[in-house]
């Protein structure tokens, strides 16, 4: 029993697939693939291909992750046009079971994906890591949504997990849920709602189902002021940890800024010795890296030298565990 070593891999050969293979993962976190059209797919060929490429290239593919034309956003803001994007996940979902990738992870962010207030905040060394502060958010203008509520988010969330849960069953896909990141209780006016532990177990009892689970996003959750090991314990005895997001801050959910892996405020070696305790066997990958020295900053927190670097410290810990 060992957590899978994995990274967030293009889902086309790319030099970053030898780099992690170098660095010591055996499993791939990808996006959706690409179509004969140059568009994202969810297509059984398109993702039979990615997978093949994967294993040719020695990786096996364990998550699919989508990337920022694959967030369902008419779903989450419950528009019009919210059936066609379900719809579009159920395809996924059949098409990822028959070809055997056995993880979708999935966020409720509405809008937006993940915000920072700066990209370029200097970390250990002159590198530089992301950072977020809410003060520098609270004159920002409303987006085209309006004000979008607490309750009516947790509304289309139910109205979601009740159309895709049997499919997930059926398929044998496990939906992992990302918390919400910043966990703050809003931006822009739109609401965020899976901002702590309680939240994340709130959506488990919502469609309860052995196929609907977590992504536990260590940083994320650590901003939000958790006990990370306490976290780990609470999910993993119910067997509801399904892929974890390797990484760490400093600071609250109003204010704080990412680490290096080995300098956040988490005990990083205790919680692998939770998640060996609570039996965890799924993929975990490498999150959000500093960029250092020589490395330009187009891709905040994906840079290839602090991957590296998070990958050898992960699997230094995983050694010393016995893991």
């Amino acid at each position: 029993m060992a957590m899978k070593i994995s990274d967030i891999l293009p889902p086309f050969r790319h030099r970053l697939w030898s780099i992690a293979l170098q660095g010591g993962a055996t499993h791939a976190v990808s996006r959706l693939p690409l179509g004969a059209d140059g568009k994202i797919s969810w297509d059984y060929i398109d993702l039979l291909h990615l997978r093949e490429s994967f294993r040719d290239h020695g990786l096996q593919l364990e998550v699919i992750e989508p990337g920022l034309d694959g967030q369902m956003h008419d779903m989450k803001l419950g528009t019009d046009k919210r059936d066609a994007d379900i719809e579009r996940c159920k395809q996924l979902i059949r098409n990822m079971g028959t070809v055997g990738i056995p993880v979708f992870c999935y966020n409720f962010m509405a809008k937006f994906n993940w915000v920072r207030t700066s990209t370029t905040t200097p970390a250990r060394g002159g590198a530089l890591v992301t950072s977020y502060d809410h003060a520098l958010m609270k004159d920002a203008p409303l987006t085209d949504a309006g004000v979008v509520t607490a309750d009516k988010l947790w509304e289309n969330l139910k109205y979601f997990l009740e159309a895709v849960v049997p499919v997930a069953e059926e398929y044998n896909v496990k939906l992992a849920l990302h918390p919400d990141d910043p966990p703050v209780e809003s931006i822009q006016g739109i609401s965020r709602i899976i901002t702590n532990a309680e939240a994340m177990q709130k959506v488990l009892d919502l469609v309860p189902s052995a196929y609907s689970g977590i992504t536990l996003c260590q940083g994320t959750l650590a901003a939000a002021g958790e006990n990370i090991p306490d976290v780990i314990r609470q999910f993993g005895r119910q067997r509801k940890i399904f892929f974890v997001h390797f990484r760490d801050i400093k600071g609250t959910a109003e204010r704080f800024t990412e680490t290096f892996h080995d300098e956040g405020q988490t005990n990083m070696v205790e919680a692998i010795k939770t998640y060996k305790e609570v039996g965890f066997d799924g993929p975990v990958r490498i999150d959000h890296a500093p960029t250092l020295e020589g490395e330009d900053n187009r891709d905040p927190g994906y840079a290839e030298m602090g991957r590296l670097y998070a990958l050898g410290y992960l699997r230094g810990l995983q050694e010393s565990a016995g893991y």
